[in-house]
């Protein structure tokens, strides 16, 4: 049987390299914001039991305004983020309920994964405590000092982290008491929090279609990816605010 699992996701960075007036996890995407399609993902799904969407505390008002019924239909709780991604999380995981055995922290703007790599991540944390989607590092590397480069390294055995980060509650809880010996500069994703008290991350090969939005230029690569895709069927409910909002 699938374990009880919640959802983490994270909409309360700055996004000071999107620009714009609206932060990205806000910004329409082939006609859903953003973090809406990430939302859609995880709601119809029989192991998830509980979802928090994480925002910041100046945010709240815009979330409340524009989409708090949609998330209340949904049961999508909404908690106020951090300063820093660790934060965010921290405050969430605080949030999750005892009865919570795997947590899943998911990007709100990487709103084109698929269900089979949600499907794959969460059995493989299931199995061993913690997994987390990755692609194989495809382009040259350069390391460059001073606007030169110095280095070419080699891409043999380079992944670059994606999300859903699917950990074992207890594991993550650990891992976010350590956080006060680790430097807090150099943290840039969960797993790096589990890998720093010594546990094995498993990782689920993906590809670069899971982009996450960065730069305005990638909502339109986002808008291709979802349109190259089959439209899935809702398995629930649409909503009593489907058609004004979704």
């Amino acid at each position: 049987m699938a374990k009880n699992t919640a959802v983490i996701i994270c909409a309360a960075g700055a996004s000071s390299r999107f620009g714009g007036t609206r932060k990205k996890p806000f910004v329409d995407v082939s006609g859903r914001a953003a973090f809406i399609r990430s939302i859609e993902y995880f709601v119809n799904r029989d192991d998830v039991k509980q979802i928090l969407l994480a925002i910041s505390k100046e945010d709240d008002e815009l979330v409340q305004i524009k989409w708090a019924a949609n998330l209340q239909f949904f049961n999508v709780k909404t908690c106020i983020g951090g300063a820093e991604r660790f934060e965010t999380v921290q405050n969430a995981l605080a949030l999750v309920r005892d009865d919570i055995e795997l947590v899943a922290v998911h990007d709100a703007v990487r709103c084109c994964i698929t269900q089979k790599w949600i499907n794959d991540c969460f059995a493989a944390a299931e199995k061993s405590g913690a997994a987390v989607l990755a692609a194989p590092v495809v382009a040259t590397v350069k390391r460059v000092r001073d606007g030169t480069i110095v280095e070419t390294v080699n891409r043999a055995g380079l992944y670059e982290s994606q999300t859903p980060q699917v950990f074992n509650k207890e594991l993550l809880k650990k891992a976010y008491a350590n956080l006060k010996n680790l430097d807090k500069s150099k943290i840039s994703d969960d797993a790096q929090l589990v890998e720093a008290i010594g546990a094995k991350v498993a990782i689920v090969e993906t590809d670069s279609s899971n982009i996450k939005i960065t730069y305005k230029t990638d909502i339109v690569i986002a808008e291709a990816i979802i349109k190259s895709r089959p439209e899935p069927k809702p398995k629930g409910p649409a909503g009593p605010y489907i058609e004004a909002q979704w």
